[in-house]
């Protein structure tokens, strides 16, 4: 048994030395957006900023403020109202009403075949003419010249698709142990700074911020191939890759904020319908993410404290190594860096979180996703 328990300590020093090491020292490379001079006016072509809306009356006015204020010479913002049931339509209207650049869709009834979110982002598509798409979330703020910046950025790169790593609102301890411990997770199961390399398959798509050269995302076959995917902004970014396209990520902070699910119990109702589409809707790759999410982050710790010899001698060089990376995340989320030490409970909780997604699709037979019901067998045949 102990020698088992070696071999086992050992495949997981193993994974931090070589493949942790190797994300995290890509993640300290990737561009900052702050490090990219403003583009002048000749230099901005028209951008067309879009986003869906359902039901965001709470966050919606403080997003939209942020949005009409960005300094950037050609901007159309296209809001699509998307069925809300409460005071968003009015809001978006009185906006529209007072700022000339920003235009409103209102969707009445969902199309068969689609979801509600792809279907409202490729009716803002459709709505547009902005040579770059901008597409975002109605709860995103922006700060005034992060535009002009990621414009500078996306010519300089030669890039035809950049998303960005933003600035997540925190409301207390739960909400950092666990968009911390995620912000680590994301860096490890994506390697972001191995986007822009043409010949990896690896692909970066956040809700927040994601700009496509209009082209780029024609040729993608838009958000009628993301008809049917729950995940549909990673999945945006793997067209990118499968297309051949060049696709870059970079880190925002403050030019690009979103205030998520805030408190433990929003956070875990907020992935319910997320963490099981993340894992293909297969029950054996949810059991391959706990057990790696335990293995990786959470035995190590108690090889650490309860084992002897090799073991202890093993798990502490994975200890050492994924707390530094977690570090690393503290660092550029400007929280605590004593937040290191919740890596084991974050990852535990996040372990819940993807079975508890599971339970719930598989129990009702599908998600229940801005008030519309889609049936499990319907989502598999949608996944790209």
């Amino acid at each position: 048994m102990h020698f088992f328990g070696i071999l086992f300590f050992a495949f997981v020093a193993f994974f931090w030395i070589t493949y942790g090491l190797k994300v995290a020292y890509g993640a300290a490379r990737l561009p900052w957006l702050r490090d990219f001079a403003l583009a002048s006016d000749v230099n901005c072509p028209k951008i067309s900023l879009i986003f869906a809306a359902r039901d965001e009356q709470e966050k919606l006015p403080g997003a939209l403020a942020t949005l009409v204020a960005i300094n950037y010479p050609h901007l159309e913002i296209i809001a699509v109202d998307d069925r809300s049931r409460d005071a968003t339509p009015r809001i978006l209207d009185d906006f529209a009403a007072q700022h000339p650049q920003l235009k409103v869709v209102h969707i009445t009834e969902l199309p068969k075949g689609w979801l509600g979110k792809p279907h409202a982002l490729h009716k803002g598509y459709e709505a547009s003419n902005g040579e770059l798409l901008v597409f975002t979330d109605a709860d995103v703020k922006f700060q005034r010249d992060s535009l002009r910046r990621v414009v500078t950025l996306a010519r300089e790169r030669r890039l035809d698709h950049l998303t960005l790593l933003g600035d997540v609102q925190r409301s207390g301890f739960w909400d950092t142990v666990l968009i911390s411990f995620f912000a680590m997770g994301f860096q490890l199961a994506t390697d972001p700074h191995n986007v822009s390399n043409p010949n990896s398959r690896c692909y970066v798509g956040v809700g927040a911020f994601q700009m496509l050269r209009r082209g780029a995302y024609e040729a993608c076959g838009t958000h009628r191939r993301l008809a049917m995917e729950v995940i549909d902004d990673m999945k945006l970014g793997k067209l990118v890759k499968m297309a051949g396209l060049r696709s870059g990520v970079a880190v925002a902070q403050l030019y690009v904020s979103v205030e998520w699910h805030l408190g433990l119990g929003n956070l875990v109702r907020g992935v319910e319908k997320n963490s099981f589409a993340g894992a293909q809707f297969r029950v054996s790759v949810v059991v391959a993410q706990v057990f790696g999410l335990l293995a990786m982050n959470v035995l190590p710790f108690a090889g650490l404290l309860f084992g002897h010899g090799w073991i202890r001698a093993l798990a502490a060089i994975s200890v050492v190594i994924a707390l530094g990376f977690h570090l690393g995340v503290d660092v550029v989320m400007r929280v605590s860096l004593f937040y290191c030490l919740t890596l084991p409970l974050g990852a535990t909780i996040f372990a819940y979180m993807i079975l508890r997604s599971m339970i719930i699709t598989l129990r009702q037979g599908g998600i229940v996703w801005r008030g519309t019901f889609y049936p499990l067998e319907d989502l598999r045949r949608g996944l790209v």
